[in-house]
């Protein structure tokens, strides 16, 4: 056990950012028993909960960058992706795989960024978006916690941004896994997660 003290650092430093994962059309139109990718208890609940977050981003001039999975229909860019658990999914014209945006309430000065991995930052503009925009923090909500949320959360740590993750924003594949996800992002960075009211306090503030 660490001794160690450790510099306080606010909910927000600098100029916040929030970040939407893949909320996407098939959360709210795909209610199949057996999906592509599993989903724990309570998911969609949670994807909507995260509409307060884009409301109170919005409302104090927060920028909202909604990050989109999408893949060819040929699969060619899957990589490994389909060697664990999870089937074909987020493809290429299929009407699931479009942002949320009518349920999330996306206005026009909103960015969205596609993806072809996990993480956000890798392969695409992310990073120079971030960097245009003078970021600083970036509060996560969306899915899945234990996998893009998780990878995109250690991209942004190692890229030192100070990451946030709303807990009852985020929903993972079941709820062991995403219990061990926010472990390991709490262990990051000291006050990663947060609650949905204390970071909509939060912006409030900033």
């Amino acid at each position: 056990m660490t001794s160690k003290a450790k510099q306080a650092r606010n909910l927000i430093e600098g100029k916040p950012a929030l970040i939407v994962i893949d909320i996407q059309k098939s959360t709210f139109i795909d209610d199949s028993e057996v999906r592509s990718i599993d989903n724990m208890p309570g998911y969609k609940d949670r994807m909507i909960a995260a509409r307060d977050l884009v409301d109170a981003a919005h409302d104090n001039d927060i920028p909202v960058i909604f990050i989109q999975e999408v893949h060819r229909p040929d699969l060619i860019d899957f990589g490994r992706e389909l060697d664990g658990d999870e089937d074909i999914h987020c493809l290429e014209g299929d009407a699931r795989t479009e942002v949320a945006k009518e349920e999330m309430g996306f206005r026009p000065g909103d960015y969205v960024i596609p993806k072809r991995r996990y993480s956000a930052f890798f392969g695409t503009d992310f990073e120079i978006l971030l960097r245009g925009l003078k970021v600083d923090t970036l509060i996560l909500c969306g899915g899945l916690t234990d996998v893009c949320v998780h990878y995109t959360f250690v991209d942004g740590h190692q890229s030192d941004y100070f990451c946030r993750v709303v807990e009852d924003c985020v929903g993972g594949s079941s709820i062991q896994a995403h219990e061990a996800a926010l472990r390991a992002m709490e262990y990051l960075q000291t006050g990663a997660v947060q609650s949905r009211s204390t970071v909509i306090n939060a912006m409030s503030a900033a």
